[in-house]
């Protein structure tokens, strides 16, 4: 197979063995110019010129795909080959002797005496290890820097001091074995990984370059050009500064609430306490926008992450809402940072053939539109409470309770704990009798007691877009989640939404204290300062806003400008070098 078209355009081949996002990879490709060839038969790993893998996913269920497709064999006579290839994440890390990911074991074990490994396809010496929770949050997400220890054509476009997009709960260690074809390290912790390797024409990076905004663009600019032009394994050796570390920027993510309007059409809307309508005699939907053009103004404002919230899903499927993917897809061309949706993820029957969707199978369908993350909400508090009802004890310190049948449980297990968000909406319930104090933390309940205030309250959790409150709270939710296998929470506050005067930080100790996993805070941001005050006051590692950004009331720029004011890092954006 050549890799000239008759178009003039080099061609691509992309190994994509069904899991997870990988739209984003190919319209990065597609931006740099180069055609794609799919890669769905062993004899195309044959006579294939250039290939990148995506890899998306856990490790164990990654290696299962590909031996029950024939791939790894002709994969690592490709590889020893020397041919152009570039690995993605779970792409670098099969590249290894071994893994102990293990797709059939629960996504949040501890229980590293249980663990078993697995096989990868042994192209580089090492094993595959998952990061500790003395390390810090796990998963590892979020924009972080690299420590260069070799150059390399693949990094000729950016700059060195130009963050990344990290998302995964497991790393390749630093090891003598590795050494010379290390092209870059990250600290996250007190752990140094690989975060970047290179052995001749085989380049593999932890990070997503199709996630990480411009300066991953270029990096697969640098790969795609270097690989035609014959000059890839042209790599040189450098000595990195010693002591030399990497710091997690804290994220800001601004969330994009999809709904209908009365017309039918699709808009990016914002109220107070979900309240959505004008306040007017007509009382139609408050218009903000187009969520495709306001994602890719974001986007080019350096927001870090976006989200889309599907508020009205509960009502309907995602196989009815197809205006929704379509906006997932569209927004994927022009946004290359992470793509969270929301809404709908659950088991669901369509009703004209009666056939019934799994949740994976849902959320399947978000994650080829072009999603990076699913959040999970409703259905997060009907799993949290089966999975209190399982346990005798205080959830607290308790190894998981798994019963495979929760949606957060299987689409972790499948694409990694990475995949899923947990949204929690609490509302703030005010207990000023101390007898119901006692019983209420007698059911499980965490009362907290507000300093300002002088008065107790616990955080009732609701469904249904708030429209229904339950006997849970949200600590109890945010540690069953961790425990089935979320990946983060989306921590927000009834009480806090739409009022612009800050996060309730009180919530966010409380959830952040509970669970090892990132947390982001959501619901009342107003000001650039608030922005600073919640990454200072509490342990969350992203904050998010909608209608101070849709309003124009306050810029991304001037959010991150008071956060470097404050000495809290945050990711810097640089103009895109033409492609």
């Amino acid at each position: 197979m050549s890799n000239i078209q008759p178009n003039g355009h080099q061609t691509v081949s992309l190994l994509d063995y069904g899991a997870g996002n990988v739209r984003s990879v190919r319209n990065a490709i597609q931006r740099n110019g180069w055609d794609i060839a799919d890669i769905t038969d062993p004899s195309q790993i044959e006579s294939a010129k250039v290939i990148i893998f995506p890899g998306v996913g856990s490790f164990g269920n990654a290696m299962q795909i590909l031996h029950q497709r024939g791939y790894v064999e002709p994969l690592q006579r490709y590889l020893r080959s020397n041919r152009p290839f570039l690995g993605i994440c779970l792409g670098m890390q099969t590249l290894f002797t071994s893994s102990e990911e293990c797709s059939s074991s629960s996504a949040s074990s501890t229980d590293h005496s249980t663990t078993q490994t697995i096989p990868g396809l042994g192209f580089l010496p090492g094993h595959v290890t998952k990061f500790d929770k003395a390390h810090g949050t796990v998963p590892h997400i979020g924009w972080n820097g690299r420590i260069y220890h070799q150059r390399s054509p693949v990094f000729q476009y950016t700059k060195e001091e130009e963050s990344v997009y990290f998302v995964h709960s497991y790393y390749v260690p630093l090891t003598e074995q590795i050494q010379s074809w290390i092209l870059s390290t990250t600290t996250y912790g007190n752990v140094e990984f690989v975060s970047a390797i290179q052995k001749g024409n085989v380049v593999a990076m932890q990070f997503h370059p199709e996630k990480s905004g411009n300066a991953g663009l270029n990096i697969i600019k640098g790969f795609l050009e270097a690989a035609k032009n014959g000059t890839l394994g042209n790599t040189q050796p450098i000595l990195p500064q010693p002591n030399a570390t990497t710091v997690l920027a804290k994220r800001v993510v601004v969330a994009l609430d999809v709904r209908s309007n009365d017309d039918g059409d699709l808009v990016v809307t914002k109220g107070d306490q979900y309240d959505v309508r004008e306040k007017s005699t007509e009382r139609g939907v408050r218009n903000l926008g187009k969520p495709v053009a306001l994602a890719s103004r974001y986007y080019q404002e350096g927001a870090d992450e976006i989200a889309f919230l599907n508020i009205t899903s509960f009502r309907q499927g995602v196989l009815e809402d197809t205006p929704m993917l379509q906006v997932l897809e569209e927004a994927s061309q022009t946004c290359f940072v992470p793509l969270t949706v929301g809404g709908g993820i659950r088991p669901y029957t369509d009703e004209s053939t009666g056939r019934t969707y799994s949740a994976v199978e849902v959320a399947a369908q978000y994650f080829r539109a072009g999603a990076d993350k699913v959040s999970i909400g409703s259905d997060a508090v009907y799993a949290a409470e089966q999975y209190r009802d399982r346990c005798t004890t205080n959830l607290k310190g308790l190894p998981p309770c798994s019963s495979q049948s929760t949606g957060i449980e299987q689409i972790s297990n499948l694409y990694g704990v990475q995949a899923v968000v947990v949204s929690i909406d609490p509302q703030r319930v005010y207990v000023d009798d101390e007898q119901d104090v006692i019983k209420l933390r007698e059911k499980g309940h965490e009362v907290l007691y507000i300093e300002d205030e002088g008065r107790y309250c616990w955080y009732q959790c609701t469904v249904k877009g708030g429209r229904e409150a339950r006997d849970i709270c949200a600590v109890t939710v945010a540690r069953a989640s961790e425990a089935l296998g979320a990946g983060e929470i989306m921590l927000n506050c009834i009480n806090m939404d739409g009022q612009c005067k800050g996060f309730d930080h009180v919530l966010m100790k409380a959830v952040c204290t509970a669970v090892t996993i990132p947390v982001i805070a959501s619901s009342g941001a107003g000001t650039a300062e608030h922005f600073s005050r919640v990454f200072t006051d509490t342990g969350v590692q992203a904050a998010l806003a909608a209608g101070m950004f849709h309003r124009q009331e306050v810029g991304i720029d001037e959010v991150k400008a008071h956060m470097e004011q404050n000495g809290i890092p945050s990711r810097i954006c640089y103009a895109s070098n033409k492609l």
